[in-house]
């Protein structure tokens, strides 16, 4: 296996020009908690967010979408029949995907069978903090809840196993994020500890993801932008009025961002 790269600038500013001027639609089914700080997210970096749950309409809706995202987070019954049924719909129609296993592991066994079951349609990229993929890949982890208490680097050779045994890509963020297929691997570093105070940052994330892989021709360097771009928004959002100023900051600074100044 190669060793972990950087993610430089340069190779980041093509995938965010491309959803700028693209808009992908991205189809979220996502948690309540998150729906609209995510759709406000979506539109800050230009893409087009669509919330659409009903399990009467997630298979069509997939088919006219650029991307799809499956966030596990406040699951339940009748929310699961629908990702089960969109995430049919993006394998089978070529849409790429993105799967947020929120909490999965143990002490979770509902979600987790669920989660296992949407990987088996083939997510073209797993987005979670580094408990949740340990817990993916059958490893011991640490969580509270859906917040990991794992660091990145200790899930990252169960993130390579786990992106070689689907054939998928892997991000785990946190401290530092890693994004791999299991060959290839890239790090990003920075950010600022005030993304993991707010609600919704991770989830996002994920959204962001699904933006940015859509009508990509390289997704694992996609997925390494988007989170890339979260990251550096994050260290320019402003912190000086507390938490619920730097919430809107962080859309402020993404709807701004430009690979120029960082």
């Amino acid at each position: 296996m190669s060793a972990t790269q950087a993610l430089q600038i340069s190779q980041a500013r093509p995938f965010i020009d491309h959803v700028k001027q693209h808009h992908p639609l991205v189809h979220c089914i996502t948690n309540d908690v998150v729906q609209n700080f995510t759709a406000n997210v979506l539109l800050a970096i230009g893409a087009s967010p669509a919330m659409v749950i009903a399990k009467q309409e997630v298979a069509s809706f997939v088919k006219i979408a650029n991307s799809l995202l499956i966030n596990v987070g406040t699951l339940d019954s009748n929310s699961a029949e629908s990702m089960l049924l969109a995430a049919a719909s993006a394998q089978k129609n070529h849409i790429p995907w993105v799967l947020d296993p929120v909490a999965v592991g143990p002490a979770l066994a509902y979600r987790t069978e669920i989660v296992h079951q949407l990987i088996g349609f083939k997510p073209t990229v797993i987005r979670g903090n580094a408990s949740e993929i340990l817990a993916l890949n059958g490893d011991n982890s640490s969580s509270k809840g859906p917040d990991g208490q794992d660091s990145t680097e200790s899930a990252l050779n169960a993130a390579k196993q786990l992106a070689q045994k689907h054939q998928t890509i892997v991000s785990i963020t946190g401290d530092v994020d890693y994004i791999t297929d299991g060959k290839q691997t890239y790090s990003i570093t920075g950010g600022d500890i005030a993304l993991t105070k707010i609600t919704g940052t991770g989830c996002s994330l994920s959204a962001m993801v699904a933006a940015f892989i859509a009508g990509s021709t390289n997704t694992l360097l996609a997925t390494a932008s988007a989170c890339f771009m979260m990251k550096k928004a994050g260290e320019l959002g402003n912190k000086q009025q507390g938490l619920g100023t730097y919430a809107v900051s962080l859309i402020d600074q993404l709807s701004l961002f430009n690979p120029s100044q960082i």
